[in-house]
């Protein structure tokens, strides 16, 4: 986790069990989105703030490797840690941590771009200099 991050947290509901009483796996993927936006955040980059500017930053690619089911009301803490930054795309990081049990239920990665409005590919550099400044920065404290 970069720069003394606060775990996201999700409150495992019963909406999102299946039928073997455990969390369905597509909820995980959903859990890792919300933690994404948290990220940001909490890096001081507001997500509607980058839509209202005209800049979408879509995942065209995700990974998530199961490791312990979570089961309804289970609390779960999701570190999110920047693995890679372009200029282009942006890789995250996600471990997600039953709080009760101190168990890794989940790993996974997301990658996203970067878009205007209209879904044309840029680069943060040339067309967002401020964010890719933020962005660099948070990647090298990573190396």
């Amino acid at each position: 986790m970069s720069r003394s991050m606060i775990p996201y947290r999700h409150v495992a509901q019963y909406y999102e069990t299946d039928r073997m009483g455990i969390i369905h796996h597509s909820n995980y993927i959903r859990w890792m989105e919300e933690a994404r936006i948290d990220f940001l955040r909490q890096q001081g980059i507001r997500y509607s703030d980058l839509e209202a500017s005209g800049l979408i930053s879509p995942i065209y690619e995700v990974r998530c490797q199961y490791k312990r089911p979570v089961r309804f009301e289970d609390v779960v803490a999701i570190e999110v840690g920047l693995k890679k930054y372009t200029g282009v795309k942006l890789i995250l990081s996600y471990r997600m941590i039953n709080e009760t049990t101190g168990n890794v239920c989940a790993e996974g990665e997301s990658t996203s771009c970067f878009t205007d409005a209209e879904g044309r590919l840029i680069t943060l550099k040339k067309d967002f200099p401020g964010l890719h400044t933020l962005l660099e920065a948070l990647a090298n404290q990573q190396d």
